[in-house]
């Protein structure tokens, strides 16, 4: 199950709502010395922008979890700019997965095309309450200077919509985090579970 939506649209609060594994496509993030990392005039990385995420290695993680049930996952900091170990994911018996993040529109046609796509959705709450969440979350977590932290949310506020744009262009379906909750907590009842 792809999940994309904002940074800050309740991702990871829906994957952790219903309790299916979650593959975080946010740790597919380039390496902060890898050149083909953007920066911004400042030299700063934009994380926002889809060339700073590794779309060739999240595509293959997600086909590796769908077809074998485990995938040995990077972990990355942004704080720090690097990946800096690795986690197992395993499905077990949940009868899906989440693979969530803010490029998971990049993956539909991959994994539909090695028939791995159970569904793909775009969570889209108002700009507001995403910038709020984000905020909350960024500054709980450290991630970057107070200052930054604000400019980049009054940019993404206004870049929402487009983002919107982007994952429905690439044909995922969006809703919000309530209605995402209810409607796939009634697919995961009548899936079947993994079986390697």
């Amino acid at each position: 199950m792809l999940l994309a939506g904002p940074s800050g649209s309740g991702k990871s609060t829906l994957a952790a709502r219903l309790g299916w594994p979650v593959l975080r496509l946010d740790d597919f993030y380039r390496e902060g010395t890898d050149p083909l990392l953007p920066r911004d005039a400042a030299g700063r990385v934009d994380w926002d922008d889809d060339n700073a995420w590794n779309a060739a290695d999240a595509l293959a993680a997600v086909v590796e979890l769908a077809t074998t049930g485990e995938v040995a996952a990077p972990v990355y900091v942004l704080g720090e700019d690097r990946r800096v170990g690795c986690r197992r994911v395993e499905l077990g018996d949940s009868p899906l997965f989440f693979a969530e993040g803010l490029f998971a529109d990049r993956l539909v046609a991959g994994c539909r095309d090695a028939g791995v796509l159970a569904d793909a959705l775009v969570l889209a709450p108002s700009a507001a309450a995403t910038f709020v969440r984000r905020l909350v979350r960024d500054v709980a977590e450290a991630r970057k200077p107070l200052p930054l932290l604000l400019r980049r949310g009054m940019r993404l506020w206004r870049e929402q919509p487009s983002v919107v744009r982007r994952c429905l262009d690439a044909g995922m379906r969006r809703t919000t985090p309530e209605l995402a909750a209810a409607e796939l907590a009634e697919i995961a009842t009548a899936t079947t579970p993994y079986a390697a």
